[in-house]
């Protein structure tokens, strides 16, 4: 009984911690499309601080590693994803320019 209950706990942190993550991506990425990606770098550490206080405060300091682990997570993901999206912009801006160009 006793390990299931340790279990119980461990998905439930895992969960937790995952849908911390999405919430993460997603706020951090709308903020930078709202705000502008130049500031991508002030947005993630504000978004990761207020998430590392939340998750002290409600879970305790025991989740502090994971949230570290799953803050440089985060940071690779947004500045993938940005990445992804200037360069996406740019090819479509250069193909437009040659479109017009030949038209």
């Amino acid at each position: 009984m006793q390990q299931l209950i340790r279990q119980d706990k461990r998905v439930v942190v895992v969960i937790v911690v995952v849908a911390v993550l999405v919430v993460e991506v997603v706020v951090v990425v709308v903020v930078v499309i709202v705000v502008s990606s130049s500031n991508i770098v002030v947005v993630v550490v504000v978004v990761e601080v207020v998430v590392v206080v939340v998750f002290v405060v409600v879970v305790g300091v025991g989740v502090v590693v994971v949230e570290v682990v799953a803050v440089i997570v985060v940071v690779v993901v947004v500045v993938v994803v940005v990445v992804v999206v200037v360069v996406v912009v740019v090819i479509v801006v250069v193909v437009a320019a040659v479109v017009v160009v030949i038209v």
